[in-house]
Order: C-alpha cells, then sequence, then structure tokens
C-alpha cells in the first residue's frame, strides 16, 4: 500500500531524527543565487536530496539541492539550500513537502529569502526587500483537496502570513547596519517565463511591488501550521515603470543576488541572533 501525504511527511521525519544531532529551531529557505548562505551555518550534517525520502532533486540552476543542519548564532538551524517550484513540474504538496517537514522536526520560526523583479518605481537592482503581504497569482493551491487536521485547519487566517514582529526587527536590523530595506508587496506566479510588460504593468496596478516564482505556496503552508514567517527578497531586475524594462537572463539573475547576498545574510544571521 502506497503512503499517503502525512504518512511520507512522517517518514521523512523519522529518517532525518536518526540522522542529525539537535532538532531545529530555525528553518531557513535558500533562493536563486543566495546558496552560499549556508557558508555562516557551522555544520553538523549535510543531507544531499536524493538520500531523504520523498524529497524530489532540485532541478533549477543556483539550487544545490540539500538540507544543511548546524547552528548559526547559537541556535539550531536548517537550510533548505535549493528549493522546488511549481514550474518544475512538481505539483504544490511536493513544492512546499520541506515545510511540512520543518514543522514536525520542531522549527518554530521559518525564513525565507528569494530572487525577485521589482515593480516599484523606487526599486532598483541590487535592492533588498522585506515582504510585509502577497497576492497569490498561482492557479492551483497548495491546501485544495481533502484537509488533514492533523496540520492544520481547513480554513486557515493570512491575515498576519508574515510575522509583524520579525519584519520589525528586521528593519531595526538593517538601520543599525546601514542597510536599505524597502517594504513589499509579493505577486506570486508559476512562471518559468518571465513576465510582459502588461503583466508587470498588471502587477503593479493591483498593487504587488515585487514579484516571483516561489515563496507564495510556502507561506500558505507555513501558515497552515502556524509557523511563524519572514521573507527578505533580492530584487534582481527592474521591472517598473514600464520604459525601465530591459531583457534579462537567468545568470544576470543569479549574478545580481549574489552581489547582494552578504546584505541579506547580515540581517538574516542578526535575526537569528536575537530570536
Amino acid at each position: 500500500m502506497s503512503l499517503d501525504y502525512f504518512e511520507k511527511i512522517q517518514e521523512s521525519v523519522s529518517f532525518l531524527k536518526n540522522k542529525i544531532d539537535h532538532l531545529p529551531e530555525i528553518a531557513i529557505v535558500l533562493g536563486t543565487g543566495l546558496g552560499n548562505f549556508a557558508d555562516n551555518i557551522k555544520v553538523e550534517h549535510r543531507l544531499p536530496y536524493d538520500r531523504i525520502p520523498h524529497f524530489p532533486p532540485a532541478t533549477v540552476k543556483g539550487h544545490a539541492g540539500e538540507l544543511i543542519f548546524g547552528k548559526l548564532n547559537g541556535k539550531n538551524v536548517v537550510a533548505q539550500s535549493g528549493r522546488y517550484h511549481y514550474y518544475e513540474g512538481y505539483d504544490m504538496k511536493e513544492v512546499t513537502f520541506p515545510i511540512r517537514v520543518f514543522k514536525f522536526l520542531g522549527v518554530q520560526r521559518l525564513i525565507i529569502a528569494s530572487a525577485t523583479g521589482g515593480i516599484h518605481k523606487d526599486y532598483e537592482a541590487g535592492d533588498i526587500t522585506i515582504v510585509n503581504d502577497h497576492i497569490n497569482l498561482h492557479y492551483d493551491n497548495p491546501l485544495l483537496g481533502i484537509n488533514d487536521e492533523r496540520l492544520g485547519p481547513r480554513f486557515p487566517d493570512m491575515t498576519d502570513a508574515y510575522d509583524p514582529d520579525l519584519i520589525q526587527l528586521c528593519h531595526t536590523i538593517a538601520k543599525e547596519k546601514n542597510i536599505v530595506l524597502h517594504n513589499s508587496i509579493y505577486g506570486g506566479l508559476p512562471g518559468p517565463n518571465l513576465e510582459t510588460k502588461a503583466e508587470y504593468n498588471y502587477l503593479h496596478i493591483i498593487g504587488a511591488t515585487v514579484v516571483g516564482m516561489s515563496t507564495v505556496p510556502e507561506i500558505i503552508v507555513a501558515r497552515h501550521m502556524e509557523l511563524s514567517s519572514c521573507v527578505l527578497t533580492a530584487v534582481t531586475n527592474k521591472c517598473f515603470p514600464i520604459s525601465a524594462i530591459r531583457k534579462v537572463t537567468h545568470q544576470e539573475v543569479i549574478d545580481v543576488a549574489q552581489k547582494v547576498e552578504q546584505k541579506i545574510s547580515t540581517i538574516v544571521s542578526e535575526l537569528i541572533r536575537r530570536i
């Protein structure tokens, strides 16, 4: 008999508990071009996805495809170096599977770093933002189907999907470190193509200030499981005003994300120290 979703989660959790020395308190999801953040962690265990039950491979350039367990600023952490995306052909339950596993490992706080396009006139490539809210434009949802109450409620409230206290603390840290940190609203699309000029304009009209192809599904699941969340984004290309748009390649996105990685690392490291 094949395992159901909850049983798969528990099998992964059981495997990981037998491989690690300390259960993580904080999970960090590293997006495109931001994988070097893991160098800040005093690593105890590296587990490639192909060794972990029910973890599919990461297929996107710039995503390593491993879980890293260790210590950072006195806290036990797990870093997901290489995330899953809907556009890779995974369904939403696969995309968000690691978040479920983290919760059952004992994680209480989720920090996500992500690469985005900037759709605010004041955002330039190389800026960073902290997400305050999102607009979900995916045509699928990780909570579709029969709800399993062991995972969370049928109708989770999304009012404070992004923890206000963590947002404020990030702003405090950024100010102390002389880092400009914008507030943003994340427009989540499935990808993998970048958006048209008309789509960027539409996103601007409806209130999004950054756009990306990840993050929103993970945040929905984190909220479903009452996992406190914080999202920092690297603005890798300027997408507004429309006259400012230039053609961009995925490699260019990676390059810009890597240039601003140190700023995000500074904020995340200090955030972990203080929570």
